[in-house]
């Protein structure tokens, strides 16, 4: 038996877009071949290629079942989008260590192309996130008579496009609320909150414009600022896992009493994420914008303004005061802004969901570098940076916190 012949050999795909990533999506053909190179004849069985593509999630918790026992609960669920096989070299069976029916590939380097079509149903776009993942691959095996079979993987990426030129996303969002600050008898005057986004989608790269008015009426010195939000939940066995991340935030000047302050078109721009998904039955990332007023000693007042993370950015007719649509000058003055060096951390998710104030270990992620190249072509420009960037900080979100803390009232100054 003689052993070492397969020297080398890779998966690649035939790409045609200018990042040279293989990205595709639902209904797409992906072809591509395999690279083998051997330094003398080898004989085969077969040479298989299997393609799959499935969404899956995972996590698990500690229960206890009594004062002296404990034990684990796994929580997983599995969806598949495809799962495609092809016999590149040889037949379908292995039959055993049989010399009979073997394929003799001589000494060189050797391409063998595939190709298949990806289903026309809707399929979710390519995710790792800390419970679940979306992933979509190619793996090759070369079978060889009396050896362990040599296995070879590679993934691809797939985006399911979500056009932001849709009615539903390009509809204005908009908010108002009012606090009043009091303790016992103590009691100041109210704080109020109104903030409008132009559309509720927009694509990696844009700078959300928000329209606000920030009125203090209280005696307390308060902060406006505004973040974005993702939100990854994770759905197995009727029981559902989220995780939080703060994207990007920035901070408006401090605001005394009597004063009344106003955004006009203050950007906050969105770094290259993943997209949201919204399709899959067992993971789902969404996005939202939260304006908000940080007050001392008190919880915040805040709004919430969904966001839809597209991958077909604005029409030039869509928007004339969008920054995707703006004119070649205007594009220019917003591109050279960058995120604050510091992002500061907007309050708790459990304060928001829940009310109460809780402290949060939320941490930011750090700030992006320059994100010109995403306007620069289609979608596919980003991906290369999006793909690289380090893992963002996660944080747990328990709804029901075991010991939940209430608020010490305490009189205004």
């Amino acid at each position: 038996m003689v052993l070492g012949k397969v020297k080398s050999w890779t998966i690649s795909f035939d790409c045609l877009s200018d990042s040279n990533i293989p990205v595709y999506s639902s209904g797409d053909r992906v072809s591509g071949r395999i690279s083998l190179e051997v330094t003398g004849e080898i004989r085969v069985k077969s040479l298989k290629i299997h393609a799959r593509g499935r969404a899956k999630v995972r996590w698990t918790e500690s229960r206890n079942a009594g004062s002296n026992t404990a034990y684990t609960q796994n929580y997983t669920e599995e969806v598949e989008y495809f799962n495609h096989k092809d016999v590149l070299v040889g037949h379908e069976r292995d039959d055993g260590n049989s010399e009979e029916g073997l394929h003799t590939i001589h000494s060189g380097r050797h391409e063998y192309a595939f190709s298949f079509e990806l289903p026309q149903i809707p399929l979710a776009t390519s995710f790792e996130g800390r419970h679940g993942s979306v992933r979509y691959w190619v793996k090759a095996e070369l079978h060889r008579p009396w050896l362990l079979p040599v296995k070879l993987k590679k993934e691809f990426t797939v985006f399911e496009h979500i056009d932001i030129n849709t009615p539903s996303l390009l509809s204005p969002q908009a908010g108002t609320k009012e606090k009043t600050l009091c303790c016992w008898l103590c009691t100041s005057g109210p704080i109020s909150l109104s903030a409008k986004i132009e559309r509720k989608g927009y694509t990696p790269g844009e700078s959300i414009q928000i329209f606000a008015e920030i009125e203090n009426c209280s005696s307390r010195v308060v902060v406006p600022k505004a973040a974005i939000y993702q939100t990854q939940a994770f759905y197995a066995k009727g029981k559902m896992k989220e995780v939080k991340q703060l994207v990007a935030n920035l901070r408006g000047e401090s605001l005394s009493s009597g004063k009344t302050e106003t955004w006009n078109g203050k950007l906050l721009k969105i770094p290259p994420v993943s997209p949201s998904i919204l399709d899959c039955s067992i993971i789902r990332v969404e996005y939202s914008l939260m304006v908000y007023v940080d007050i001392p000693g008190a919880m915040d007042l805040f709004l919430n303004l969904p966001l839809v993370i597209g991958t077909i950015p604005l029409h030039p007719f869509g928007s004339r005061t969008s920054s995707v649509s703006s004119q070649g000058s205007m594009n220019m003055n917003w591109l050279g802004l960058t995120l604050p060096e510091r992002l500061e951390a907007p309050p708790s998710y459990a304060e928001v969901v829940t009310e109460e104030n809780i402290e949060s270990g939320l941490a930011p992620v750090a700030a992006f570098d320059d994100f010109q190249r995403a306007l620069q072509g289609p979608l596919f420009a980003y991906i290369q940076e999006f793909r690289f960037l380090p893992p963002p900080l996660y944080s747990e979100i328990d709804p029901n916190p075991d010991q939940p803390t209430d608020e010490i009232p305490s009189c205004p100054s």
